[in-house]
Parts: C-alpha cells; structure tokens; sequence
C-alpha cells in the first residue's frame, strides 16, 4: 500500500502546471485516493532557461525533458507530464511513454493585432512564432508576410505582440484552453490546411520501463485513441528523424478500429512541401506512421532534405 505521495514531474510554467493538475486530478479520481498523495514537483529546463534563441539552434524537444528524465532514471520522480508534442522520437534507454489524457482540440490558434484572419493581414506585416512547422506554413500560405523569432511562455508572447512586436503569433488552441484564454483567438485554423505539429494536443505520461506499480498506476487514465493517434505520428517523426530542426506537420484520426494520418513536410520557406496518406487499424498505429514518414521521404529524395540541416 501506498503510504507517501507520488512525486510528480513536471516544468514550472503555467501550462505545464495545468496540465500536471489535470493528471492528477484525473489519477485521484481513477484510484480513490486524496490529491495529497500525489506530489507536484515542478523543474527548470534547459529549454525554459535559454529563451533568446531558436531551439533549432540550441539542442531540440530534448531541452525541455533532459532534466525530468534525469529525475525519472534516478528514481527522484514516479513519473512525469509533458506536452506530447515537445517529447523527442527517441526517449532515454530505460524510459517510456506510458499513457495519455484524452486528447485537446489540435488546431492552431491565430492571434491577430492587426487583423483577425491570417488570409486578410497587410502586406508584409509580422508574424511571430517559433516553430518551424508554423513558419513554413506561414509562408506557404502568405509568403509576403515577414515571419521572426517568438519563444516564451504564453503570456510572455502574448505581451510581446500586445507591445507591437508583431502583427500576429500562433499558439496551440489546446494550451491556450487548458489555461482558460480560450477567448484570446481572432480565428482557429483548419487542420487541412494548416495541419498541427504531431501529438499536438494531447499530454503524454512518462515512466520507468518495468516499473509495474507505476504502469498499473497510469494504465487507469490512459485513453486508447489518443494513445494509437500520437504512437502513429511519432512513428511518422522518428522515420524522417523530426526534430526542431524540421518543418514537419501531421495528425492521425480515428474512427472506431480505423485510422487515418496524413502528414505534410516541407521546406523552411513554405514554398515546397509533399503530402502523404494512410489508412488502417489502431492495431497498425505505429507501422503506419513509420510506412507513411518512408513513403514521403522517398517521394521527396535526398536532394529535399538538405533545406534541413
């Protein structure tokens, strides 16, 4: 039996926070137990730290895990909470992700200053973002449009755009409704045309391998689509090596047995892309992701992926 607090960890910001509330709220409930048995144990990552430059430049999603991951194998912390889609493909031997929340709506949310629809900003206005994804899609869409730097916290962006430093930002409606700022979005854009960046949305739980107390524990609150949904598209992640580096785009949906992914990479400037998709069971989850990143990545050639590096 239990008798101390399970020690959660998470990174310290408002989101992050949030979304280590929720799972423990969700595991209290599931289990019967008191919140005060689990332990929020917020960190400072690398990647909240070192804000002034592009995570491409700095060491990728691994910035934002490294010193959790520590904690994890140290056996510091039972497990930890993070946003899926900042989770790099190839996790730390010994680890594992074990269980997701039902996953959050995917879309982008756009934030105008100066207009409320990205189709309708003024000719060579500013968009800030840091992602890679969204600034190629950006530019495939608007490519008079001056795309620049935006990193921090939600809010921290938010401040930087209401102080004039860009015309219009795009964050994750998913974060953005788990922080209650639902209301800050001038339009949601269509996953068809703006797809999300994998496991957008959706708040993954990391463990030991072997650790049966804790696999038993997460079991309870794992949600099986979302589960299949994010396995597929890291899938397709890991076959095209995706990183911060990389402009890659995907979602897969599913529909009682069935799933379907499709997923777009591009290069930097938005103005070359190759779409790929495919269909099957949630059995098949993870072979289809991988079979649709070996798909497009043929279909692109060598000669593509060197805007990458």
């Amino acid at each position: 039996m239990q008798t101390k607090p399970f020690r959660i960890g998470t990174r310290g910001s408002p989101l992050a926070l949030a979304q280590a509330f929720e799972t423990r709220d969700r595991l209290a409930a599931a289990h019967d137990l008191a919140p005060e048995m689990f332990e929020i144990v917020p960190l400072a990552t690398k990647g909240d730290r070192m804000t002034d430059r592009p995570l491409s430049e700095i060491g990728g999603k691994g910035l934002f895990t490294e010193e959790l991951e520590a904690q994890l194998l140290s056996g510091d912390l039972d497990f930890a909470v993070h946003s899926s889609k900042d989770m790099a493909t190839r996790l730390p031997d010994g680890l594992e992700l074990r269980a997701f929340l039902p996953r959050e709506d995917v879309r982008d949310a756009f934030i105008g200053r100066t207009a409320p629809r990205l189709l309708e900003l003024p000719h060579g206005a500013i968009v800030g973002s840091a992602s890679l994804r969204r600034q190629a899609l950006i530019r495939r869409l608007r490519p008079d449009l001056e795309v620049i730097i935006f990193r921090g916290l939600v809010d921290t962006r938010l401040r930087k755009l209401a102080e004039g430093q860009a015309d219009a930002t795009l964050l994750a409606f998913a974060g953005l409704k788990r922080l209650n700022k639902d209301d800050v979005p001038t339009e949601l854009l269509d996953p068809k045309e703006f797809p999300p960046a994998p496991a957008q949305g959706a708040i993954g739980i990391e463990c030991r391998i072997g650790d049966s107390r804790i696999q038993d524990l997460l079991s309870a609150i794992n949600d099986g689509p979302t589960y299949d949904a994010v396995m597929c598209e890291r899938a397709f992640l890991a076959a095209l090596d995706g990183s911060c580096r990389t402009p890659i785009a995907g979602l897969a949906t599913c529909h009682g047995e069935d799933l379907h992914f499709h997923g777009v990479i591009l290069t930097p400037d938005g103005q070359t892309e190759h779409a790929v998709e495919v269909s099957g069971t949630l059995a098949d989850a993870e072979t289809l992701g991988r079979q649709a990143g070996e798909k497009v990545r043929h279909a692109a050639g060598p000669s593509f992926f060197e805007s990458w590096t």
